[in-house]
């Protein structure tokens, strides 16, 4: 462990900081994302308007699938907030998904 904590506390403090390159060199670090720390990602791709959106939303749904076993109402919920996140309805989207994240 570094003088700056571990992988886990960086890529967190990245989050909060919004800092999209410091998260992923942290996320690299760590190896496998838990389902909310992979969302954290994927917001982070959103904000920044990273054309990795598309890709890391495409494998997070996937992931939601088989690791939160989503009822299909769930799932379409969350296929239309990561849709919404492009789209102007950010704040509220990512609000949907940190809970449905919660929930699996």
């Amino acid at each position: 462990m570094t003088a700056q904590g571990s992988a886990a506390t960086r890529f967190r403090r990245a989050v909060e900081r919004k800092s999209l390159l410091n998260a992923e060199l942290a996320a690299r670090e760590m190896g496998r994302l838990g389902l909310e720390d992979a969302l954290s990602l994927v917001l982070l791709y959103a904000g920044a308007d990273d054309p990795r959106f598309d890709r890391a939303a495409t494998r997070w749904i996937a992931r939601f699938c088989v690791e939160g076993k989503p009822s299909l109402s769930e799932l379409q919920a969350a296929v239309s907030a990561l849709a919404l996140l492009r789209r102007g309805g950010g704040e509220a989207a990512a609000h949907l998904l940190v809970g449905l994240s919660r929930n699996g």
